[in-house]
């Protein structure tokens, strides 16, 4: 079965596409091999898009079982395609990268520490889960820091024993460090995942694929 995969020769598929339960959305530029490895490996359907005319939808869209949370410049079109999947929250000011800045499951979401509380709590009510302000290791970008399904959160090696203890005061999912694509700390950069199955950049190696499995329990 595959496992790892790239997006037009980039290692960095988590930069391009985001993996919910029941569909994904790719850029639409992807190509019909890409799609189809991704409707393959999730089982789920593929939706084509752009987000703000760009195809860094992993980097724009965020979400769980309750909605969606993207960019506020995201044109009409896009608009309609996203709220054609399920309910959509539109970040309005300068940080709206909403995939960078939120990691999301259906049982909590951290978020960049330096965005307002009021849209952290407009983020709680919309997804209905609690919210964390807070860093992985030190990085704000949370979403690019960590992957989170609804079986385990992936997150960077750097994280401190205070952020795990962040987390784990809201969560029971189990907390597991690891890298992607030979060593890279941005896991959320290199990896697509839900609760079925995963794809991981195409230089991830074998040690790492490992501990993938083992954290989202795929082993």
């Amino acid at each position: 079965m595959l496992e790892t995969i790239d997006f037009a020769g980039d290692e960095n598929i988590g930069v391009y596409t985001r993996v919910f339960e029941d569909f994904a959305v790719v850029p639409l530029n992807a190509t019909e091999e890409y799609v189809s490895a991704v409707e393959k490996k999730f089982g789920i359907e593929v939706i084509k898009t752009t987000i703000q005319g760009s195809s860094i939808i992993g980097s724009l869209l965020v979400g769980n079982s309750n909605g969606l949370i993207t960019s506020g410049l995201a044109t009409p079109e896009e608009s309609a395609v996203l709220k054609n999947c399920s309910n959509v929250m539109f970040l309005s000011r300068t940080m709206n990268a909403a995939g960078n800045i939120i990691l999301a499951n259906d049982e909590i979401a951290l978020v960049h520490p330096n965005l307002p509380d009021r849209y952290a709590e407009k983020i709680s009510e919309f997804l209905d889960v609690p919210v964390v302000m807070m860093t992985i290791g030190g990085i704000p970008t949370v979403g690019m820091a960590a992957v989170a399904t609804n079986t385990g959160i992936l997150v960077s090696p750097g994280i401190t024993a205070q952020e795990i203890k962040e987390i784990e005061d809201i969560t029971s999912l189990p907390i597991g460090t690891g890298t992607v694509n030979m060593g890279s700390s941005l896991v959320g950069t290199g990896l697509i995942a839900n609760s079925k199955s995963y794809l991981a950049g195409i230089s991830t190696s074998g040690y790492e694929l490992g501990r993938i499995e083992e954290v989202f329990g795929f082993e």
